[in-house]
């Protein structure tokens, strides 16, 4: 009485389903699970119109990886010429203002008491009296000589290395 049905519609049963096999299948759920090795992928065929746009795929994504490495190399090319021209700037600034304290010293030295004080003291200099003066007088004769009279045009000076070479090669002869 166990196979009778009270249902209009009759059971589908699975295919692995067998009476005596009810506790070999809680056998199976103990056991271990056995490793498929993955089977040999079937290759595809391409067509040659698809070989052809997966190529053009290819080649754009290689050139626009190779344009996004230049314009990052190019990038960081401007920021370390950028730094440069900031260091280099700064240095000019401080020395510009080294400069200009220097020029401020220098002015302040500059001072005619100070250049005195120094001359007596330091070189014992003294100033100049009238009695150190002396006059010298100079004939008014013009001791400047015209180019026209000691100016002689050699004409060895006017030819070129060329002629030179020709002159000397037909003076041999």
């Amino acid at each position: 009485m166990e196979n009778y049905q009270y249902e209009t519609s009759p059971r589908k049963l699975d295919p692995d389903y067998n009476k005596s096999n009810k506790r070999s299948k809680t056998k199976t759920k103990n056991k271990k699970l056995k490793v498929v090795k993955e089977l040999p992928r079937q290759e595809v065929k391409l067509s040659k119109s698809q070989k052809k746009t997966q190529m053009k795929l290819i080649a754009a994504a290689i050139v626009a990886l190779g344009v996004l490495l230049a314009i990052s190399y190019q990038n960081s090319q401007i920021s370390v010429k950028f730094s440069e021209i900031q260091s280099q700037k700064q240095e000019l600034a401080a020395l510009q203002k080294e400069n200009e304290q220097t020029e401020v010293n220098i002015e302040n030295s500059l001072n005619f008491s100070n250049i005195e004080q120094e001359a007596k003291n330091r070189l014992g200099m003294s100033k100049l009296t009238n009695k150190q003066t002396v006059y010298v007088t100079l004939p008014k004769k013009d001791y400047i000589e015209s180019a026209s009279e000691k100016v002689k045009i050699n004409e060895e000076d006017k030819k070129n290395w060329f002629e030179k070479i020709i002159d000397a090669i037909l003076n041999r002869n």
